[in-house]
């Protein structure tokens, strides 16, 4: 994630993570990604159904039941062993997640364990009174996906009035008092939705919201050339500051995100410099405590059938499964691509192995590069920065 918010509008400092040692049990959870023990974040898909088809989603979900899942006691027992292992957050995916019938038990458990437990919805079943069980079990954090306004959303969901029933979900957690954000997928379909997304958080009053590169895994590899080009991508990312620095203008201390192109982070700096922002040598520092990339590091996905993944994108390959070994035993172990993750650098290709910013970036998203080349290590196509730019 790059903090367009905490990077450009300076609400995150470069000593604020240093006052915390970086350790991540002890980092609050705007600082998380600043971490330098990279405990992984971990990602559960708790189940695969959905009440919607979202044309980009990675898991391929339908409205039907799926074999396989974890039960209620293989479900604790991994939450027990993500404690014990130091796991600081566990976010619960699908698939929709309120759609399994034990997502209460299992966010308690979390929270009694001592992680923080963050939901990541399409927000459609979430009503006045699953907003206050979710807050009074102890959420973190409800990102709600919206890509797009009414039109364009219900269109990307497959579903009529998707919009309508996220956003009442999203009012829903904000009469509760819980925290919440949105998560919005940027491709050709929707791009031109972006201001109305802004009007709608300064209108509706939401507190955060996130930006994800299109990621081309399950439904999403369809969308390759959906994809926004490199120039429309950059010109993407200034309206993307732009707008953030106006609502921060206004008194509006909105958390703004980009997620999964981590080029966004060399852009942001270079354009503070361009514009002789005093603080971009601590946006430069910032970057540095960041480390870029870290699939299969600092982020690890397990399956709804228990099968670990690097991130929650690389469904076609798996570590191993927490039914046969612990994810804690897991994640340490010897396999041959998780190895050459833990120490990318030496193993990339092409423009990425010659980067200026390859100690901010890490290579990217390798699962990217295979997805288009069928080459993990190869450079990354999602990367706009020029070769000036990166200083090749």
């Amino acid at each position: 994630m790059i903090g367009i918010s905490k990077l450009y509008c300076g609400t995150v400092e470069a000593s604020d993570p240093l006052r915390y040692g970086r350790n991540s049990s002890r980092l609050p959870s705007h600082l998380l990604q600043f971490s330098k023990d990279k405990k992984p974040v971990v990602v559960w898909n708790v189940g695969r159904r959905c009440n919607l088809r979202c044309v980009h989603c990675y898991s391929r979900s339908r409205d039907e039941k799926y074999a396989g899942e974890l039960t209620t006691e293989e479900g604790m027992a991994l939450v027990d062993d993500l404690s014990d292992y130091g796991v600081p957050v566990l976010l619960f995916s699908g698939g929709e997640p309120l759609m399994r019938p034990d997502i209460f038990e299992l966010i308690r458990r979390a929270r009694e364990r001592g992680m923080r437990a963050v939901l990541s919805t399409n927000g459609t079943l979430i009503d006045a009174g699953t907003a206050a069980r979710l807050r009074d079990f102890g959420l973190s954090y409800v990102g709600v996906s919206l890509d797009g306004l009414q039109e364009t959303n219900d269109r990307f969901r497959g579903v009529r009035d998707a919009f309508g029933m996220a956003l009442a979900g999203i009012r829903s957690c904000l009469e509760a008092g819980l925290r919440v954000g949105l998560r919005f997928t940027v491709s050709r379909r929707n791009v031109q939705d972006i201001p109305g997304i802004f009007d709608l958080i300064r209108e509706e009053g939401i507190p955060r919201v996130c930006f994800y590169h299109l990621v081309y895994a399950g439904r999403g590899t369809k969308l390759v050339e959906e994809d926004l080009g490199h120039d429309e991508t950059r010109g993407t990312v200034r309206l993307i500051m732009d707008r953030t620095r106006e609502l921060h203008e206004e008194g509006r201390v909105v958390e703004v995100l980009t997620v999964d192109n981590h080029s966004d982070g060399p852009y942001i700096y270079l354009r503070m410099l361009d514009e002789g922002n005093e603080r971009a040598p601590d946006v430069l520092a910032l970057l540095r405590m960041n480390g870029g990339n870290s699939s299969g590091v600092g982020i690890g996905c397990v399956s709804w059938d228990g099968s670990v993944h690097p991130d929650q994108f690389w469904r076609h390959y798996s570590f191993g499964n927490v039914r046969e070994r612990p994810f804690s035993e897991i994640w340490t172990g010897d396999d041959e691509l998780q190895v050459k993750l833990r120490d990318r650098k030496e193993h990339l290709k092409g423009r990425c192995s010659g980067c200026k910013w390859l100690d901010i970036c890490n290579g990217n998203f390798r699962v990217r590069a295979e997805a288009v080349t069928g080459d993990v290590w190869e450079e990354e196509p999602a990367c706009y920065l020029t070769d000036e730019e990166i200083e090749l």
